[in-house]
């Protein structure tokens, strides 16, 4: 269980950390973009991904 949970964070900090060091001009532009977006549409975004999220893990 603590390797899943550790595979899961690393993935995760490998695929920040890709854009922070590949785009980091296009990331400033990207959190302008995210800021002018509506808060609702920022949670409904939010949920997707977490729903998408779970739905794939059950698929595993």
């Amino acid at each position: 269980m603590i390797d899943t949970i550790l595979l899961a964070l690393g993935l995760v900090l490998i695929l920040e950390g890709l854009v922070f060091a590949l785009a980091p001009s296009r990331l400033d532009e990207i959190i302008k973009l995210i800021a002018q977006t509506p808060r609702d549409t920022r949670r409904l975004i939010g949920l997707l991904a977490v729903t998408i999220g779970v739905i794939l893990l059950s698929l595993r």
